[in-house]
């Protein structure tokens, strides 16, 4: 067999044609799709996946067999079908008009073979190794974890902004891809308490590292001053990574970071982290919901008190709701909250869960009721997550 010759192909708004709708299509769509093309595909049925594209508007369906006339048009020609029959018919078809055409069945039947790829950031490397797709992955993986170590390329690419990496509940391999990517190319650091400790064991030794929570500041003061930073940092011509525990938006206050770079005309990329307001029960084994006991979940920040003139929570509401409560920054305030709750009527034997340093090796979590909560969370100390709801109950402690 001849040599073959590599080639990017630009399909941004070009027709290709996808035949089959089965396992091999659900793998080769999405990326289609990524790089913009029109995909139009044929089969008389459809996996869940791509029928939830079709759905959506993301690809055209003709839900039917092939014809030849199908390859009118098309740029690119995928067949995704195990029957070499038909497949030889949709090959000879893009033949008949010089159109490249993949096959799944028979590569060396194909014009054109689809490559393994590794993907980091901007970066795109694909793999031919001469009709062996296991050694092509083999080397694909190599590659990919070589740009994994490749910080440079990444940080002068974001040189200038901020990004707000949201860290995960504690355990540092819940941290996303993404973020943890961004966090390996940050010339510096903006960490607090609850951000991941490990993942800043990996930190680059000319790494800065700002610990926020060691600034001697009340929290308003405090919050201004972690913008200064993010701000000062950027407009000097480094990428400043504000890594945060759990998710930037989620009582994180990422919101008022990105106003702050915003008003200081600061690109910001944000990466969402893993809520800890989820997370964490589930390590705990409790699920947030679970059919047939509860149809929603609230999250809600418990760090003033209900009675609190500042307070935007409306309890009473929460009191009369069925569904799962989840309480963060709640534990100095458990016995008012507890208090309320009762006192607006959810029942007093709601099943209830605390966790505290959930994720991590340092786990602790105890069930009871609602009205135990406040002699459960003795001696627990933040960061805790208080679940009450019937789901408490569902999964075996």
């Amino acid at each position: 067999m001849s040599e073959l010759y590599p080639l990017g192909l630009r399909l941004d708004g070009l027709p290709v044609l996808v035949v089959g709708g089965g396992a091999v299509a659900t793998r080769r769509v999405p990326a289609l799709l990524a790089a913009g093309a029109r995909v139009r595909l044929v089969a008389p049925e459809l996996t869940p996946a791509l029928h939830g594209l079709a759905d959506a508007g993301r690809l055209e369906w003709a839900r039917r067999a092939f014809t030849e006339d199908d390859v009118e048009g098309a740029w690119l020609v995928q067949v995704a079908v195990d029957d070499p029959e038909a497949a030889q018919r949709v090959s000879a078809a893009a033949a008949a008009r010089r159109v490249f055409c993949v096959r799944a069945d028979d590569r060396h039947a194909a014009t054109a073979w689809t490559p393994a790829v590794a993907r980091h950031g901007t970066v795109t490397v694909a793999v031919l190794a001469g009709g062996e797709p296991k050694k092509a992955m083999s080397v694909r993986d190599r590659v990919a974890g070589l740009l994994a170590t490749d910080t440079e390329t990444v940080s002068e690419s974001y040189r200038g902004t901020v990004a707000l990496v949201g860290g995960g509940p504690g355990d540092p391999e819940l941290i996303t891809v993404k973020g943890r990517r961004l966090l390996a190319a940050a010339d510096v650091v903006v960490a607090d308490r609850l951000a991941p400790g490990l993942l800043l064991d990996e930190l680059r030794p000319e790494v800065e590292l700002v610990d926020v929570a060691k600034l001697p500041y009340g929290p308003a003061a405090q919050q201004e001053e972690i913008n200064r930073i993010l701000v000062e940092g950027a407009k000097g011509g480094k990428f400043v990574v504000r890594l945060k525990g759990g998710d930037p938006y989620v009582f994180g206050r990422g919101g008022e970071e990105v106003l702050a770079c915003a008003e200081a005309g600061v690109p910001v990329t944000v990466v969402p982290g893993v809520t800890s307001a989820i997370s964490v029960p589930a390590a705990a084994g409790v699920p947030v919901t679970h059919r047939r006991v509860a149809h929603e979940f609230t999250v809600i920040s418990g760090h003033i008190p209900p009675d609190h003139p500042d307070s935007l929570v409306d309890w009473p509401a929460l009191a009369r709701m069925r569904g799962t409560l989840v309480l963060l920054m709640g534990l100095k305030n458990l016995p008012a909250i507890t208090a309320t709750l009762l006192a607006h009527g959810r029942p007093a034997d709601t099943p209830a869960a605390l966790v505290q340093e959930g994720t991590t090796a340092h786990q602790q979590a105890v069930r009871g009721t609602l009205a135990e909560l406040p002699s459960l969370a003795e001696g627990f100390r933040p960061p805790a997550i208080v679940v009450i709801g019937d789901v408490v109950g569902v999964l075996p402690a």
